[in-house]
């Protein structure tokens, strides 16, 4: 039997909740990656359903055991980060493959339980780092893959902005809503980390300013920082090694901005995720001159591609479950340094 990815049925998903993050950032890029197929969306909102069916022609449902009648095969979560370990662990009890956005779980050891559970169960599971796939990093793999940097010193990355009120509530606080991709693109790219120092401001759960510093086991030392009251954002990424420094100012990948302007994967086909040349990264070597770095294109609905391969059997999930209990653990880390003013080992 032929079991190419090209003849293989879609993989039929449903996608959870469909406030900012289900309606802008998961339904959209499901519904135009390839061997996918966005069948339904689970809301008990009724102004909520009422979008999702205008704007997807889909289904909705107001829970999950509901999905079994629409021949649902996965889900995608994206609900407020305290309902992903409940959400998650139902999910895997129904035999649904499932995608948890971030955080992954409000702590290590519920991480730990949710995956073994889909260990035990064996149904696919994955955090969802779309962000592995933004333009700037995969720009930056292929920076180091090429060497030019020399020995790798110092990772900066940043995620800041300037957005009036407080941050919302159902992120977890912004060092484990924003610093769970932040810290997984260190990891990712990385390796292990051995120490954690960290600064906050504002309430445990409620930061709207953060620092963390990582000491990698290889080395590498990063800085990573999140604010949602900064009128003028660091860098996206710096990156300094010991032949020269790589630098991306464009605060937010371009995939972000289209997706809330309207546009969708589905509707611009190999023009997705493109960035224009005013976006592009720096790299300067030492004493020689500053020059423009093509940027590679972001990728996001590869993610969901991959996870439907996987599904089928026919792949590597996109992102290994294990990955969420390591970033839980690092950003667990930050928390007890910040609210101690002490460096933590990590585990």
């Amino acid at each position: 039997m032929d079991t190419s990815p090209d003849t293989t049925p879609p993989v039929r998903f449903a996608v959870v909740g469909y406030g900012g993050g289900g309606r802008w950032f998961h339904a959209p890029v499901v519904a135009g990656a390839p061997g996918c197929e966005l069948v339904a969306v689970v809301t008990s909102n009724p102004e909520r359903a009422a979008l999702a069916r205008a704007e997807h022609g889909v289904r909705t449902v107001a829970a999950l055991e509901e999905l079994a009648d629409l021949g649902v095969e996965a889900v995608a979560i994206s609900t407020p980060a305290a309902t992903h370990t409940e959400l998650t662990e139902r999910a895997l009890r129904l035999g649904l493959a499932t995608v948890c956005d971030k955080p992954f779980a409000l702590d290590a050891a519920a991480a730990v339980r949710t995956v073994a559970l889909a260990q035990e169960l064996r149904v696919p599971l994955s955090p969802y780092q779309n962000r592995r796939w933004d333009s700037d990093l995969l720009t930056l793999r292929r920076v180091l893959a090429d060497g030019e940097l020399g020995e790798v010193l110092r990772f900066e990355s940043a995620f800041e902005r300037w957005t009036p009120g407080d941050p919302p509530e159902a992120g977890g606080g912004l060092l484990r809503d924003f610093g769970a991709h932040l810290v997984d693109q260190a990891l990712h790219l990385f390796g292990p980390v051995e120490t954690v120092a960290a600064q906050t401001r504002g309430g445990e759960g409620a930061e709207d300013d953060w620092r963390v510093q990582l000491a990698h086991a290889g080395g590498v030392r990063s800085e990573l920082s999140g604010s949602w009251h900064q009128a003028l954002p660091a860098p996206r990424f710096r990156v300094t090694g010991t032949r020269g420094t790589f630098v991306v100012d464009a605060p937010v990948d371009g995939q972000e901005e289209a997706l809330l302007a309207g546009r969708t994967p589905a509707g611009e086909g190999a023009a997705w995720g493109a960035e224009p040349p005013s976006r592009w990264g720096h790299l300067a070597l030492g004493g020689g001159a500053v020059r423009r770095v093509p940027a590679e294109h972001g990728r996001w609905p590869d993610f969901y591609a991959a996870f439907a391969r996987a599904v089928r059997g026919l792949g590597p999930l996109p992102v290994d479950p294990n990955d969420a209990v390591r970033t839980t653990a690092v950003v667990d880390a930050a928390r007890r340094a910040a609210a101690l003013g002490v460096t933590v080992e990590v585990g």
